[in-house]
């Protein structure tokens, strides 16, 4: 777990990055945030980056569950209006942690094209086989058959991506299981989202995340106070994209408005 601090920081971000990539990635999108006055935490998912564990296995989607609740829990010290960013399958990460957690003062969520179906399908062979596998050979490790160039059009991202070993290409069998699991789960019906404000922002041409599976997934929410924006023509990393400033800033215009409104309300 990493921590940066604002010079006069109004609240505190924790960022989850996504499937195969880790803190590194999103020197530019922290500092953007740290700049605008929130602290920052972040670290590196159990299995990637510089995680000591094994790279591209878990054992649990809940391991991930876990991990995110250690920097949670170090925001919450800081005694600050708290939010979640999770990209790809780290809003996916966001969605579960918040659906068991959701009487924690987090005050916002935005989810960045989260991983709620994917567009790069597995061969029907290697589906039924991992299924076996997952109980025989869990730590059996197949390609992700994601590419950097599927997942952004910003070409220093890719040229950054290539000679970056800390950049994951293969994944076990039962990571994959794990994380269909969990997709499964956020299918089902809950009120844990009914009262706190969520921003999903979604890639408009993604070659990564089923934007189909997103929007139905959106569509069904139970909230009082939800929105969707969609990005047209940008790939899956958003926040990496041509365009990733005005992304970032309505972003931040999301989590500043929050701020905003609480300060008018402590003052009334």
């Amino acid at each position: 777990m990493w921590k940066w601090f604002a010079e006069q920081p109004v609240a505190t971000i924790v960022i989850i990055h996504g499937a195969c990539e880790y803190h590194g990635r999103y020197k530019w999108l922290i500092e953007m945030w740290r700049t605008s006055g929130y602290n920052v935490i972040m670290g590196d998912l159990p299995g990637q980056g510089t995680s000591t564990r094994a790279r591209g296995h878990i054992n649990s989607f809940r391991e991930y569950i876990d991990e995110v609740t250690l920097w949670v829990e170090e925001a919450k010290k800081m005694e600050l209006p708290l939010f979640l960013l999770g990209h790809s399958m780290g809003g996916l990460i966001a969605i579960t942690w918040y659906k068991e957690n959701h009487s924690s003062p987090v005050k916002g969520i935005i989810l960045s094209s989260p991983c709620l179906g994917v567009q790069v399908k597995v061969n029907k062979f290697l589906d039924i086989a991992s299924k076996g596998l997952n109980k025989v050979l869990p730590t059996f490790r197949v390609d992700s058959g994601l590419t950097i160039e599927m997942a952004t059009r910003n070409q220093e991202v890719i040229q950054a991506d290539e000679n970056d070993s800390l950049y994951i290409t293969k994944v076990s069998v039962r990571w994959y299981r794990e994380l269909l699991k969990a997709i499964e789960e956020t299918a089902k019906p809950t009120e844990a989202y009914l009262n706190i404000p969520l921003l999903l922002m979604q890639a408009g041409d993604d070659k990564v995340v089923d934007k189909s599976m997103v929007i139905n997934w959106f569509n069904q929410l139970k909230s009082h106070n939800k929105s969707y924006r969609e990005w047209e023509g940008l790939y899956h990393e958003i926040f990496n994209e041509p365009e990733r400033e005005d992304v970032f800033q309505a972003a931040r215009n999301f989590t500043d408005q929050l701020i905003d409104t609480e300060k008018q309300q402590i003052e009334r």
